[in-house]
């Protein structure tokens, strides 16, 4: 019997063993599987007591790269390693199928063992022939080369993403040039429409009604607005591709959310003769939400929503109280929808549809969407409406009572 009965397959130093029967036994860190682990060790030990062979046990958990170099699919497992030919035992009656194999595995050895003899004649006889090698050194090595593949694939992909990252860095800070020039324009044709007005001697605006001067404070408030909004999500986007976000949820009342966000897109959607028709239930419960990055999602939807309505077309909002857990609120549009074949890759970083080319937008709104939604446990997706157009719909906690 071995001093060891089970050791660990070191990486860093292959064990090297020369017993005729190796075996090595993968186990995993499962309460579940702790009992079925402890019997088949215990009947390995009785038959170990009665025949030498040499046993090691293998956590996946520790070295997943040996698992990965015998492709196993399931553990525990115990694989005869030597003589070949290599065979895996797995499943729940571990045992029962070693108790049928077990003969064979002897009889498979005593072969070995005899081969292993006519060799030794023939080297006696100055005959040049290689002897078998343990399989045991060979797993460890395959494993680190298994290990290292992963590490340069990994490099290779982690490269690729910085330069994917920088080229769309270099697209957005052209369309960012050319994106801001509309609201900094409007800004500033408001704000000097009002300072060539402004008389310092009488500290009111000449030739200027109080509803259009309102009109043009509140035009110039919202455009700066509009410029905050595209540098945020800007920022937010070049944090990383992190779905969690920095939140701090409260108690929020999510239909006055939306009401706000709509007064506040009020002029666009007005501009374009859009019909606005909502659908939010009075009796709607309190959400768990951070109202900031809530805000950014419904202000980003309803911009999508108002931006692809052709005038004269509807935009709804609805809220759900979907179970006892979860609120859903909707967003749709009389747009040109989203195509099937793309409604999975419409929230990653960046991505716009062939259509979108020319029109103003980064593609990285949707995608700060889905990361502030599943920041707060929720879920983001989208379905095609009745009218041909889009429903984006998400879901949220409710606040607990």
């Amino acid at each position: 019997m071995l001093k060891h009965d089970y050791m660990q397959v070191s990486q860093d130093q292959p064990i090297y063993s020369e017993a005729p029967l190796q075996l090595l036994l993968f186990v995993d860190g499962r309460p579940k599987s702790r009992q079925q682990v402890q019997r088949i060790r215990a009947y390995l030990k009785e038959l170990q007591a009665e025949y030498s062979f040499e046993l090691q046990t293998i956590d996946v958990g520790q070295q997943p790269y040996l698992a990965e170099h015998f492709k196993l699919v399931a553990t525990p497992a115990l694989i005869k390693i030597h003589p070949e030919p290599r065979q895996v035992l797995a499943g729940s009656n571990i045992i029962a199928q070693l108790k049928n194999w077990w003969p064979r595995w002897q009889a498979a050895v005593d072969a070995y063992l005899k081969l292993q003899e006519d060799l030794q004649e023939r080297i006696d006889d100055n005959v040049r022939v290689t002897s078998p090698k343990s399989t045991i050194r060979s797993v460890a090595v395959s494993a680190e080369l298994i290990r290292l593949s992963d590490e340069i694939f990994r490099l290779k992909q982690e490269k690729d993403n910085l330069q994917e990252q920088l080229q769309f860095k270099d697209r957005v800070i052209a369309m960012l040039a050319h994106d801001l020039r509309n609201p900094l324009t409007a800004a500033a044709i408001a704000i000097e429409t009002l300072q060539s007005n402004y008389n310092l001697e009488t500290g009111q605006f000449q030739r200027l009604k109080p509803s259009l001067t309102a009109h043009l404070l509140k035009q110039a408030r919202n455009q700066t607005k509009v410029i905050d909004r595209m540098i945020a999500d800007l920022l937010q986007v070049g944090r990383g591709k992190d779905t969690e976000f920095p939140i701090l949820p409260q108690k929020v009342q999510l239909g006055k959310l939306c009401l706000d966000v709509l007064e506040e897109l009020c002029d666009r959607y007005t501009a374009k003769s859009q019909e606005v028709e909502t659908d939010i239930p009075n009796d709607l419960p309190y959400v768990y939400a951070d109202p900031e990055r809530i805000r950014q999602v419904l202000v980003n939807l309803l911009d999508n929503a108002i931006k692809y309505t052709p005038e004269g077309g509807k935009i709804s909002v609805a809220g759900l109280h979907r179970t006892t857990q979860k609120v859903q609120f909707s967003i749709g549009d009389t747009g040109p929808g989203i195509p099937v074949e793309n409604r999975d890759r419409i929230f990653e970083n960046h991505f716009r549809l062939q259509r979108d080319e020319g029109t103003e937008g980064y593609g990285i709104g949707l995608c700060l969407c889905q990361r502030i939604v599943l920041a707060h446990y929720g879920q983001i997706w989208v379905d095609s409406a009745p009218n041909n157009g889009a429903w984006f719909h998400f879901t949220l906690p409710v606040y607990p009572s």
